[in-house]
């Protein structure tokens, strides 16, 4: 949830359709054929392109720095406000598809293998507390009450909820079902969400410790949940798709996006402002709660997953294209 509130199930859409393009440049090396030493150098070519630049799904603020995570166990830490990155060490090669900060030093990552990795410094070092290989289900959110008490959910309703500061895990059932679960969202009063696969939306009023189903306004997919600090709540999802609720989730209005491009992650801003990212490189930004949306796009047109500010003019993006800048219009 960090910095951007939503991911999810987008994730698992957003891997798989990112990963095509390198499999692409793999072939096309591979295919210019220059004898036993091409498929050696079309690796080493790869990872110099996904060092540079590599696929980030999610962004959290531990004080005043910015950490993201991404693909192969990628964690990029920024102390300027996005104006450089550098990378932390990982015990992980698994894509990373969220990231979560309870406070400055206290920190959370979740992924592929439900991998769950652990900081105590701020996103400087991190340690695995928890994997499942065999089990071929991602991790998608997490979420911690407080430094000890904490839930990570994910994939064909995979769920863990710790209450030793993620030391250990112990499996959670949300639902009697099986579908994703994409998203987590802190409201007010304490309340807890999911959002998820064919309209899955819960709600918890205990910390995590249990679920009740809450109505859903559409039947597919939700990629996130942004609460707002007026209580609002705002879904986004499948073919542009934007529900808005202002009475804890009992009832849901829909919001016109003008795209129907996915909408894969977002952030509400330190001055109210709504931001919502998607496929195409689609930007949506709004100054009522959530009322209305102004559409725009990155120039470079890539699947974007998260956003963050990095000053009152500029937004962070972050997704196939690793972490951009783009401005951000005043009203």
């Amino acid at each position: 949830m960090g910095g951007a509130g939503a991911r999810g199930g987008a994730c698992i859409l957003l891997s798989h359709a990112l990963l095509a393009p390198l499999t692409g440049l793999a072939l096309l090396a591979f295919a210019g054929g220059v004898g036993a030493d091409a498929p050696a150098a079309t690796e080493k070519a790869l990872a110099k392109i996904r060092s540079l630049r590599p696929m980030l799904l999610d962004v959290a603020s531990a004080g005043a720095r910015l950490v993201a995570v991404g693909e192969r166990g990628t964690v990029l830490v920024s102390d300027d406000r996005g104006q450089s990155w550098r990378g932390a060490q990982t015990p992980t090669s698994a894509t990373l598809t969220a990231v979560y900060f309870h406070d400055a030093r206290h920190g959370w990552a979740v992924g592929h293998d439900a991998v769950i990795l652990r900081t105590q410094d701020g996103g400087e070092t991190w340690a695995l507390v928890h994997s499942a290989p065999r089990e071929e289900k991602p991790l998608l959110d997490v979420w911690f009450a407080s430094a000890d008490s904490g839930i990570a959910v994910g994939a064909y309703g995979l769920a863990y909820a710790t209450q030793d500061g993620g030391r250990s895990w112990r499996p959670l059932k949300v639902l009697a079902d099986d579908m994703h679960l994409n998203a987590l969202a802190r409201g007010s009063g304490g309340r807890l969400y999911i959002a998820g696969e064919a309209g899955t939306l819960a709600r918890s009023t205990d910390g995590g410790r249990s679920w009740s189903r809450l109505p859903s306004p559409y039947r597919g997919s939700y990629f996130g949940m942004l609460a707002l600090p007026d209580g609002t709540l705002l879904l986004h999802g499948l073919r542009g798709k934007i529900h808005r609720s202002t009475d804890d989730g009992r009832s849901w209005t829909p919001v016109e996006s003008g795209t129907q491009a996915n909408l894969l992650g977002g952030a509400v801003l330190d001055d109210g402002a709504v931001v919502l990212v998607g496929y195409d490189g689609v930007i949506l930004v709004s100054r009522d709660q959530g009322r209305r949306f102004a559409l725009s796009r990155d120039a470079e047109g890539k699947a974007l997953a998260a956003a963050a500010a990095a000053g009152p003019e500029t937004l962070l993006l972050f997704g196939e294209g690793g972490v951009t800048r783009h401005p951000l219009k005043r009203p």
